[in-house]
């Protein structure tokens, strides 16, 4: 939390209590945010300003009624949804996805993601592109925390690395990808978690999503009282740092949609802020605020959306719900990123754990399937307009093509300018990690 004490008492150092500032942990596990920034000082600050965008469709969604419907399978296995012709000729996705049909040409469906260990839920494998055997003490980390100490933060006041789900009642639903061995300095910054509160001025905590006016005024009134004093100089660099994300307006603005033009927050819609089930919420403004985030200078933002594990109902669910909102949001933001000159540099990539049996249950749904899955991505200069890998009839098993989730991270950083197979980072005990465990970029992909 940031604190100002109430009484007027010099310290030592001949600063009065008052003037004195307390940064406190920022709910990332005790570690003070002055000694955070530190730590990425010494990491070195890279230069780049590309960025990614990761969305954990928590649960898995049904590739088969997405992006790989299988019309001349059995009725058990072919479902009810119809394919869709889209502007990329011989490329048909669900009848449900008609936005994301229309910028086929800005997107790449990949229909045979291979690699999930099993079938238990987690997001682990979507951040690290490994599973969770063989891990040295203190875990993997997620592509956020990687980036986060290699690259450090491009803009000062805006965190390298933002999660933007709050937590869900299965935690790995509400995981923004964990830092793992690399440490709480590179943790992710949740505004929509326990950072809500973190800010005390005054003895008032300030919701960082709620007035802003009134959170930007108590910004000013402090940022005042203490360069008046004129002993601010004194204080340590990161201090001064740290006191600069916590009142310049940077991360405020980026997080405020109410700045965006109207006609803009239309396109991404509004969903539902309320986590689904145990799941995340559909918050269709939570791609937006990843735009304005990347825009603003984060290095990778995640978010979480939805609950897509419907062993009951899956042709309900997916129509009524998960998958329009998907299609609107995501649509929103791959265009957006276009309009904007973004897309040469931020990478988007939305997928889950794992895939859903070919075979429909009892109850009208699809259950866990590890043997293949799907993922859809855009932008970071990628090769777009392209579908890749082919299934069998009944859509359980790669055959052409397998991708693994290690492909995809390696991607990933490739387009952030790391090269994987290149890159280290050092565990606990020193020794240097590769990012991936040997995968290579998609050659596909450009």
């Amino acid at each position: 939390m940031l604190s100002i004490y109430g009484q007027p008492q010099k310290l030592c150092s001949g600063l009065s209590r008052r003037e004195m500032l307390t940064v406190g942990a920022l709910g990332i596990g005790g570690l003070a945010l002055p000694d955070l920034l530190r730590a990425e000082a010494k990491a070195g600050l890279g230069k780049s300003r590309k960025a990614v965008i990761m969305i954990y469709l928590c649960g898995a969604p049904p590739h088969q009624d997405m992006f790989d419907l299988k019309m001349d399978a059995p009725a058990e296995i072919r479902g009810e949804f119809q394919p869709i012709e889209t502007s990329v000729p011989g490329i048909q996705i669900c009848e449900h996805m008609p936005r994301l049909a229309k910028i086929m040409d800005k997107l790449v469906p990949i229909r045979t993601m291979v690699g999930s260990p099993n079938g238990n839920h987690d997001s682990f494998i979507c951040y690290t592109g490994r599973s969770f055997d063989r891990q040295p003490p203190g875990g993997w980390p997620s592509l956020g925390s990687t980036l986060s100490k290699l690259q450090g933060s491009t803009t000062p006041g805006i965190p390298p690395f933002v999660g933007l789900s709050p937590r869900a009642g299965h935690p790995p639903y509400g995981s923004p990808g964990h830092p793992g061995f690399l440490g709480p300095a590179h943790t992710a910054f949740r505004p929509n978690g326990e950072g809500q509160a973190d800010l005390t001025l005054g003895g008032i905590t300030v919701d960082r999503l709620g007035d802003r006016k009134h959170l930007l005024s108590g910004f000013d009134r402090l940022r005042r009282e203490v360069d008046s004093s004129g002993k601010l100089d004194g204080l340590d660099a990161f201090t001064q740092q740290a006191l600069g994300i916590l009142t310049t307006s940077k991360l405020a603005e980026a997080l405020d949609v109410s700045k965006e033009d109207p006609k803009i927050r239309e396109r991404y819609g509004k969903g539902f802020p309320q986590n689904y089930g145990d799941g995340a919420p559909r918050n269709q403004e939570h791609f937006l605020i990843a735009r304005r985030l990347v825009e603003a200078g984060a290095r990778c933002v995640t978010l979480n959306f939805g609950r897509w594990d419907f062993h009951s109902q899956n042709f309900s669910e997916f129509k009524n719900t998960h998958g329009p909102q998907f299609d609107q949001g995501m649509a929103a933001l791959v265009q957006d990123l276009h309009e904007r000159g973004l897309d040469q540099d931020v990478s988007v990539v939305a997928w889950g754990e794992f895939g859903r049996t070919p075979v429909i249950n009892k109850d009208a749904g699809r259950d866990h399937w590890p043997q293949v899955g799907c993922a859809l991505l855009a932008g970071g200069g990628m090769k777009m307009g392209q579908v890749i890998g082919t299934t069998d009839r009944l859509g359980g098993e790669p055959t052409s093509r397998p991708v693994h989730f290690g492909e995809v991270l390696a991607t990933l950083y490739q387009r952030l300018g790391i090269d994987a197979s290149k890159t280290t980072v050092r565990d606990l005990a020193g020794r240097p990690q590769y990012l991936v465990d040997g995968h290579q970029p998609m050659a596909e992909l450009g």
